[in-house]
């Protein structure tokens, strides 16, 4: 009897083990956080959700509706998001990480680093960065730092220092000189050694300012030697055209993005109207950094007349090409411009005739798709990154109000709060 007994203690033991078996990766109602009260607009396509409810586990969106149809766990955090909107995450599609504060990024204090890309990023509702121009062994440690969890901060994607023609590295950049291509085996050496040391995309000055008044042009079997190696190897092409001649020999030589619209024709000639339906059948996206051009001939001390010619330009190119469905990234060149503040970027891209959602797209899904990522985030829905932005007010009646950033999540981890 004592030895059956023992017997069945055994089983009742081992079955319990067996069957109940520890659930660690089930999230908890401690592990999950409500944004409850705000108004939803998961996607720039679909209609916005009033009084909802975005409930994320961990890292992921667990469900996304109104408040009556989505329930709270008892003991999730609860952040009460009344008086906003809930949106995904942003992109900045154009950016630069060359500022004193990311020097020596892999010593360099965290509050020093993080403070840097608050003022710069996260507290603009950016979660994702496309760093089109830097030292890329000072940004890749500030990534790896990141992504370590020690400093809040956005998804960083860059370029490296990137590939400028013969004669052409930029002046404004002197004594610096970039690599410069004056053959195609050159170029393919250069972006070959390039994706090597852990550059993401590859950046061309197929229009380079060389000096304030000449842009030298890079030839097309250069621009078409450097995108093969990045096409064969996966990465996307980005191109910095300046006027209409560096733009086609960007769309000739298959460049991917162009990293500014190219409104700078140094003779007065009007534009080549041409390049946005030509941009548009190669299936290129335009990131037009309305702003900069403005901040750039002002600072420069041009006259009205010409800023307005160039700013005139630059709008044209967007719309032109927005009509014929050319996919448009969101970016501002920060980094490179002192001023960190997109709103006057929204306010630029509205006046160039872009609605809000082509706005809301350019920031969220547009690049998510174009940089790979539309399958993990880019808008709120079940299943999708917790990557998410909450403005306050209604950007869709004032565009301004994409500026007012109360509170940024990436991956569900909060990367910026605004001080109460």
């Amino acid at each position: 009897m004592i030895r059956c007994a023992l017997v069945l203690v055994l089983v009742v033991v081992v079955t319990a083990c067996v069957s109940t078996p520890p659930r660690p990766s089930e999230p908890t109602a401690q592990a999950m956080l409500a944004l409850v009260g705000g108004r939803v607009q998961a996607h720039p396509e679909t209609a916005a959700i009033d009084d909802a409810v975005v409930l994320i586990s961990g890292d992921t969106i667990a469900a996304v509706g109104a408040r009556s149809q989505v329930g709270v766990p008892t003991g999730a955090r609860v952040i009460d998001c009344a008086g906003a909107t809930v949106l995904a995450g942003f992109w900045n599609s154009h950016v630069h990480l060359t500022r004193a504060a990311f020097r020596n990024a892999g010593s360099a204090p965290s509050a020093q680093l993080e403070g840097a890309l608050r003022a710069m990023l996260t507290s603009r509702g950016v979660v994702h960065a496309v760093d089109t121009g830097s030292f890329i062994q000072d940004t890749l440690a500030l990534r790896r730092r990141i992504e370590a969890g020690e400093i809040a901060g956005p998804a960083i994607l860059t370029a490296g220092a990137g590939l400028a023609p013969a004669g052409g590295s930029p002046y404004y950049i002197l004594p610096a000189r970039l690599p410069e291509a004056a053959t195609a085996e050159e170029a393919a050496a250069i972006v070959e050694r390039a994706l090597d040391d852990g550059a993401d995309v590859v950046k061309l000055f197929t229009g380079s300012w060389a000096r304030p008044d000449a842009i030298v042009v890079m030839p097309v079997d250069v621009v078409r030697a450097a995108v093969a190696v990045a096409h064969r190897r996966g990465n996307l092409v980005i191109a910095h055209p300046s006027n209409s001649a560096g733009a086609r020999a960007a769309i000739e030589g298959g460049v991917d993005i162009l990293a500014h619209a190219f409104p700078s024709e140094l003779d007065g000639r009007p534009w080549d109207r041409a390049l946005p339906s030509l941009m548009s059948a190669r299936g290129m996206a335009m990131i037009p950094t309305l702003k900069l051009f403005s901040y750039e001939l002002t600072r420069a001390g041009l006259p009205p007349a010409v800023i307005e010619r160039v700013t005139r330009n630059a709008r044209e190119q967007l719309l032109a090409f927005r009509e014929l469905g050319g996919q448009v990234l969101f970016g501002t060149d920060v980094g490179y411009m002192a001023d960190d503040d997109p709103t006057d970027e929204y306010v630029a891209m509205q006046a160039a005739g872009l609605a809000y959602p082509a706005i809301l797209a350019a920031l969220t899904a547009a690049p998510a798709a174009r940089f790979g990522a539309a399958k993990r985030t880019g808008r709120l829905s079940k299943g999708m990154a917790a990557d998410v932005a909450v403005v306050d007010g209604r950007p869709d009646r004032d565009i301004r109000a994409l500026s007012r950033v109360r509170l940024v999540l990436r991956n569900g981890r909060v990367i910026y709060e605004r001080p109460s």
